[in-house]
């Protein structure tokens, strides 16, 4: 660009290494493009022509999120290779919530000074995460912005279109008396709680290549940096024939937080504490921040990620078929009543 860009460079915007940042990822999202795509990375805007063939009524279901503070434990541990994934799977299991097929996504990513080899990293997650919901990585926008992050530093939010037939809308209305809950098992805090998270850490003294009390084989920096399951194929699998009545991705606010936004406002969720697994990295958060569990069920997954209310008499099929697609799933309680101005979300704790 011989000298055109140098003021530009001088202030520490370095447009060269932006445009060959651009050059290595468009192979890299070529490679999650799907049979809608019409456009390339780097125009002003993505073009996708949806298949609307076996669709009757489209509606398009959209959705933003980032990964939150474990960003910071990114840069601790110098890991940067799987967060991509946790940016998409935040976005497509939000969107999947309502019954929608992720058709494509974009990535915003900042920093202060560009570093190609690191940003690609970081891209390259966010290809695999695309790659596991199966939809197409169409755009984003990459900002070079001196003196607004810390050095090493950057910033991500993703942003997510999906459809759904307007007759197969999953929105939690037929909920009812009976039902039961079928509970997805997540891979960790996934991207949730991690201002608790660090700050447990930090006390605890540990150190990333520490193992995880309880786990000899996983160090605390594999266990804390886990990227969040992606639900969408086994959950699309179940729509395609199976019933269900509504659904819900266990975020931030935990529990108590994510079930009422999809139950009617006369159910109650009452949900088995013990009824699945409670894997060493929650006990650990648990014991390490001298949290009750009902703090944990506030705040963290602590365990699924995602569920499910169907019918009664489909849960064994959706069992059956869970385990079939080797996904972890548990009955883990059922819907009753709501009882005057009763907290929507019952636990019952053992004992």
């Amino acid at each position: 660009m011989s000298n055109r860009a140098d003021a530009y460079k001088a202030a520490g915007v370095n447009i060269d290494e932006a445009n060959a940042f651009v050059e290595r990822i468009k192979t890299l999202a070529a490679s999650t493009h799907t049979k809608g795509v019409l456009s390339g990375i780097g125009g002003f805007g993505g073009l996708f022509k949806p298949d609307l063939s076996n669709v009757g009524a489209p509606v398009l279901v959209s959705g933003t999120d980032g990964v939150g503070t474990k960003l910071k434990l990114a840069f601790a541990f110098n890991r940067h290779s799987t967060i991509g994934i946790d940016l998409v799977g935040m976005n497509v299991n939000d969107v999947l919530v309502q019954g929608a097929r992720p058709l494509f996504f974009l990535d915003y990513f900042a920093t202060g000074k560009l570093e190609g080899d690191r940003a690609v990293e970081v891209l390259s997650g966010v290809v695999e995460g695309c790659k596991l919901a199966k939809c197409a990585l169409l755009g984003g926008e990459t900002a070079e912005m001196p003196g607004f992050y810390p050095d090493g530093e950057y910033d991500l939010s993703g942003f997510c279109v999906g459809m759904v037939d307007y007759e197969r809308i999953v929105d939690g209305s037929q909920i009812a008396n009976g039902d039961v809950l079928i509970g997805l098992a997540s891979s960790g805090p996934h991207s949730n709680g991690y201002s608790l998270i660090r700050k447990i850490y930090d006390a605890s003294g540990l150190r990333p290549d520490d193992p995880l009390p309880g786990d000899d084989t996983t160090t605390m920096a594999d266990a804390l940096m886990a990227p969040t399951r992606i639900y969408v194929q086994p959950v699309l699998n179940l729509l395609r024939d199976l019933p269900i009545r509504g659904m819900a991705h266990i975020t931030g606010g935990g529990f108590y937080d994510n079930l009422p936004r999809v139950l009617p406002r006369t159910v109650t969720a009452h949900i088995r504490f013990g009824s699945w697994p409670v894997t060493p990295v929650f006990l650990w958060l648990k014991n390490q921040g001298q949290l009750s569990w009902p703090e944990m069920l506030q705040i963290f997954n602590t365990g699924i990620g995602y569920i499910l209310i169907v019918k009664r008499d489909a849960a064994e099929d959706i069992m059956n078929r869970l385990a079939g697609m080797d996904v972890p799933g548990y009955v883990i309680g059922e819907i009753k009543p709501r009882v005057e101005d009763q907290e929507q979300v019952q636990v019952h704790f053992p004992g």
